[in-house]
């Protein structure tokens, strides 16, 4: 008698306190995720500096910037889908600006503006330094013919282009051709956080294998309370 309940009654208490634990990590990880991104919608918005003269992704990801410089041509689209608007392209222009030719990602165009004439020329840019991690094993191959890619692919695009492996996400801009492209700047909504639906997926499983331990052994028990009745 005491066997059959000892034993399921460890592991009920065993899985129990692991889930409880896997949980109470899960909480843990939800706090440094906040923080976390708390940190970086601060260095976002920052007061833009200068171009760093040699940035890094370790360093200098998310930093807010403000240029002065030319557009240039070709440009490349990129393309997206923005919720209640479509499907559309990222316009990505080589930018000189201080003799450095980088990326700019100058935000959103619908489908049908794709060949519409964006003329180059000087623009005063402000955004934020970023290193886009988009492309995967299966990112579709750009269809350069067309200058149409499907992730924001950095040595690539620079490689393409001309220009360094630096890419700025612009906030606003101020030239002739801005209000022809909707900027879409960096933000953190993209970046994962689904510690909080892990942390109660973990308490809810502990709930029910507690449940599931309990109730195996009432049954257990009454079985044996009804065994030693019939002996009897």
């Amino acid at each position: 008698m005491q066997r059959r309940i000892a034993v399921p009654l460890v592991f009920g208490v065993i899985g129990t306190a692991i889930l409880i634990g896997l949980g109470l990590w899960q909480v843990q990880r939800l706090d440094e995720k906040e923080t976390e991104l708390a940190r970086i919608d601060a260095r976002i918005a920052d007061a833009p500096v200068g171009l760093p003269q040699s940035p890094s992704e370790t360093v200098d990801k998310y930093r807010a910037v403000k240029m002065e410089g030319t557009f240039l041509r070709p440009e490349l689209h990129v393309l997206v889908g923005i919720k209640d608007i479509g499907a559309g392209y990222r316009v990505i222009q080589p930018y000189e600006t201080d003799g450095r030719r980088i990326l700019v990602d100058r935000g959103f165009i619908k489908l049908d503006a794709k060949d519409d004439e964006r003329t180059p020329g000087p623009a005063q840019v402000i955004g934020n330094l970023h290193w886009p991690d988009e492309v995967d094993g299966y990112t579709p191959a750009p269809d350069e013919a067309r200058a149409i890619w499907f992730a924001r692919d950095i040595p690539a695009m620079a490689d393409a282009l001309g220009t360094e492996p630096l890419l700025v996400v612009a906030r606003q801009e101020a030239s002739p051709m801005a209000s022809r492209v909707r900027a879409l700047p960096v933000d953190s909504a993209g970046i994962p956080n689904d510690h909080l639906q892990y942390a109660i997926t973990w308490f809810s499983l502990a709930v029910i294998w507690a449940g599931m331990t309990g109730y195996f052994l009432w049954r257990t028990a009454g079985t044996t309370r009804a065994a030693k009745g019939k002996a009897t």
